[in-house]
């Protein structure tokens, strides 16, 4: 095969929302929560979810035919499908090639990949190596998440997540425009701290693991912050490095969306002014896999990604994973 490194960038970007909303208020009169707490503390006014005959791989397929439409290719030209998701529809087969067949894209590999809320960001370095050598010339990735699946309504930690899927179409670039740097992490250390006890091999499904809940995600919260206000700016730092460029030259900052205690914190660490810090957790909480390419696709439609825009992207996720990169639009 032959051996060459090609620039990559973003070419297309396209998302989905399901229509339920789930608001504070709702939630504070079916379980024990107040609504201004979860607003002051999560930054989450209200989030999205699914409908009852709504798969993940309903809400991906949504976003890639929208973000297939906005790249200007048609659906022949997908060469690989890469669907970053936490809530598969199914153990086997993959979600993507089940929305590989939902928008007939039948020309393109397709595989899923599990990194929770860092999906996305790892399913864009994928792709990047696969069009970067050559291999493929246009990759669809999608993040996509029904976390309302895996969510006990009747726990107060029910107000955290909601449903979304966002996808974006990478190709090969002829300038100076795409990706300058990946820098990804994991630590299988932390794998406790948010985890789906039961429905794999370790723990497979039984009237007892469903009667005790073990279906429904856990969380350590106060983990989740700890490690996030610690990796993030390590990861972000480590790609300024890579890259060269200092904190003022970025334009926006797209992350995850995990809390705005994170990310006010995360910003305060790096330096980096909060305007700057693009954020819509307000509207949907967070939808995992579906967090960044949601809010990149809603900064790209609002016309804020002009061209040699800097655009710093970072997540965190169970696992942990976690990681950061810097694009150059």
């Amino acid at each position: 095969m032959k051996q060459y490194v090609r620039k990559v960038k973003i070419i297309g970007t396209g998302s989905y929302l399901p229509e339920k909303v789930y608001t504070n208020e709702y939630l504070e009169s079916i379980v024990d929560t107040n609504a201004e707490w979860i607003e002051k503390k999560l930054g989450i006014k209200e989030r999205r979810i699914a409908a009852s005959e709504q798969a993940t791989s309903d809400l991906g397929a949504a976003a890639a035919l929208r973000a297939v439409e906005d790249s200007g290719l048609e659906i022949k030209q997908i060469d690989l499908i890469i669907v970053a998701t936490a809530t598969p529809d199914r153990l086997a087969p993959s979600t993507a090639t089940i929305i590989q067949d939902k928008i007939k894209a039948y020309n393109a590999v397709a595989f899923d990949i599990s990194a929770v809320c860092s999906g996305f960001l790892f399913g864009m370095s994928v792709a990047s190596q696969f069009i970067a050598s050559g291999v493929y010339d246009n990759v669809l990735v999608i993040g996509a998440d029904t976390f309302s699946r895996i969510t006990d309504w009747s726990r107060r930690d029910c107000v955290f997540f909601g449903d979304g899927a966002g996808a974006a179409v990478l190709s090969h670039s002829n300038g100076d425009e795409g990706f300058m740097a990946f820098r990804l992490y994991s630590d299988g250390r932390g794998k406790w701290n948010y985890t789906v006890p039961a429905g794999g091999s370790e723990m497979p499904a039984t009237i007892e693991t469903v009667k005790s809940g073990l279906h429904f995600f856990r969380m350590n919260g106060r983990e989740v912050y700890e490690t996030g206000t610690k990796v993030l700016p390590e990861a972000i730092f480590q790609v300024l490095k890579d890259t060269n460029i200092s904190i003022e030259q970025i334009d926006y900052m797209i992350p995850h969306q995990p809390s705005i205690a994170i990310l006010e914190k995360t910003a305060e660490i790096i330096g980096l002014p909060f305007e700057k810090v693009l954020t819509n957790m307000e509207r949907y909480a967070n939808t995992s896999g579906g967090t960044i390419p949601i809010l990149l696709d809603e900064t790209n439609k609002a016309g804020k990604l002009k061209k040699d825009t800097i655009v710093l992207f970072a997540a965190v996720g169970s696992g942990w994973t976690y990681g950061a990169s810097i694009i150059k639009w």
